[in-house]
């Protein structure tokens, strides 16, 4: 079974023949428990090119309840067996975990690069760069209610069930802000 995330959190650590690289990922994420389970995974870095419909497929989704790579087309499988994404995406690094940290809502991976290859051009994404240029920004209206930060969706309704859970992005309550446009 295969499945694939978006992350924000990833750091080069040391380089050289054994490059060492962190990364963060959510407890609640699908893929978090497979690379636990597996010790191994990819990272795709995706260029500025990519819509957000890549972020919604692999971040907005659990694959616990779907199969993200289903109907994906531009992806290969690397030398460890993983496969990585090739659409939008300026290289891909294969990982072997050496060690974890709990960090409460995430773990943390420390891991050794085994394979790497730049497969096409552009600017990587960042964090800043998906947040002012790719993600969809809320209408801007005499809206009232509550906003997911993650993906933007609005409750309408004066207060926000405790238990509520996103229909979009599935994050639940304590990821939305009261709108006071």
């Amino acid at each position: 079974c295969d499945s694939g995330c978006i992350i924000n959190s990833v750091m080069q650590v040391t380089s050289g023949d054994n490059s060492k690289f962190l990364i963060s990922v959510n407890k609640q994420n699908y893929t978090r428990d497979m690379i636990l389970s597996s010790g191994i995974f990819n990272i795709s870095i995706l260029t500025t090119g990519a819509k957000f419909d890549i972020f919604e497929r692999f971040g907005f989704r659990s694959g616990r309840d779907v199969d993200k790579f289903e109907g994906f087309g531009d992806v290969h499988r690397s030398k460890n067996g993983v496969l990585y994404i090739t659409q939008n995406t300026n290289a891909y690094i294969s990982f072997r975990v050496i060690d974890t940290i709990d960090c409460d809502t995430h773990t943390v991976f420390l891991a050794e690069v085994t394979d790497a290859e730049n497969i096409g051009s552009g600017d990587s994404v960042t964090y800043d760069y998906y947040h002012k240029n790719i993600k969809p920004k809320p209408e801007k209206q005499n809206t009232k209610g509550w906003r997911c930060t993650i993906c933007g969706y609005i409750y309408d309704g004066d207060e926000l069930p405790e238990d509520f859970v996103c229909p979009i992005c599935k994050h639940d309550a304590s990821y939305f802000e009261k709108i006071t446009d």
